[in-house]
């Protein structure tokens, strides 16, 4: 199971995911997975390391001392991050794996300012994101990352939103709210805070130390930062039962496993068919004929077989 989820941990920081964000949470809790991204062996370092965020799953797990936390909507994109060196920019890199990712600097000068109002070295992280009405909204942001036409990446309707900043200036008493986020406003970037979030695909929420000052202080294990955390939603599926297993070519060629399911009403749409991506998932959930599942409808739109339920 674990080379199956390093797999799909590949495929998903590449932007091109196996799986959805739910039934890889699902998989990665049930067998204990924490690996964070994969390995790069042929890009460029970050100015500052790209950390994952610690999830947790309902609001009991949050912190006691949430007051002190500032809440914002978990975007669902691409992360990726741009480097300004004496306001000029000069490097636009995705993860990869937090320490290193690949060169879209030509890119990132389509999505972002390439001159800001300060003098110093900074990196500035965010999401590639694209409208929830495009079907498959992450990989069509991921995916335009990868495109080698400018003329076909101009045509994309992506967009990008920041959430951080990197640089020597720390702490000195600011916050969260007040300084970084507003600072990056003043760069005339949309930011996490204030960005209207509402037709773009989001997964779950941020919480996060709103004093600089103990957010540094609090410090990082070697994923994530103490002082931030994501909620995820996790969405409740409907439970209906597995009929059969299909085989079916897309139009890639790639023959896939489909599920033929007793009808079930999901969010106001009748689902009978479900995808199950290859044998090894299959395999992960211990599915049977005849054994009932729980199905979701991934990203609002794709149903999906969470889980098998005993």
């Amino acid at each position: 199971m674990k080379e199956f989820l390093d797999k799909v941990s590949k495929q998903y920081y590449e932007g091109t995911p196996l799986i959805s964000d739910e039934e890889f949470d699902s998989l990665a809790q049930k067998f204990g997975y924490n690996a964070v991204g994969y390995t790069v062996t042929d890009g460029i370092p970050h100015l500052c390391k790209m950390y994952s965020l610690q999830k947790v799953f309902s609001k009991s797990d949050l912190p006691s001392d949430i007051d002190e936390y500032i809440c914002t909507p978990k975007l669902d994109g691409a992360a990726v991050s741009v480097v300004y060196v004496n306001g000029i920019l000069a490097l636009g890199l995705t993860r990869g794996d937090g320490n290193i990712g690949r060169d879209i600097t030509e890119k990132m000068r389509a999505l972002v300012p390439n001159m800001i109002p300060l003098k110093e070295t900074i990196q500035i992280t965010g999401e590639v994101v694209a409208p929830k009405s495009i079907p498959n909204s992450r990989n069509y942001a991921s995916g335009a990352l990868n495109l080698k036409d400018m003329d076909e990446f101009g045509q994309r309707d992506i967009t990008f939103v920041a959430y951080d900043i990197n640089h020597s200036e720390k702490g000195s008493g600011k916050f969260y709210d007040e300084h970084t986020l507003s600072t990056i406003r003043s760069f005339g970037i949309p930011e996490v805070s204030t960005f209207d979030s509402s037709n773009y695909p989001t997964d779950g929420y941020v919480y996060r130390v709103n004093n600089c000052d103990k957010f540094d202080s609090m410090g990082y294990t070697s994923h994530h930062p103490r002082g931030a955390i994501a909620l995820k939603e996790q969405k409740d599926g409907r439970i209906t039962t597995l009929l059969d297993v299909v085989w079916q070519v897309g139009k890639s060629g790639v023959v896939s496993p489909v599920a033929l399911l007793e009808p079930v009403d999901i969010e106001g749409a009748i689902v009978s068919r479900a995808t199950l991506h290859n044998i090894e998932y299959i395999r992960s959930l211990d599915l049977e004929i005849g054994c009932s599942v729980e199905v979701i409808r991934s990203g609002e739109i794709i149903p999906r077989i969470l889980r098998r339920v005993d």
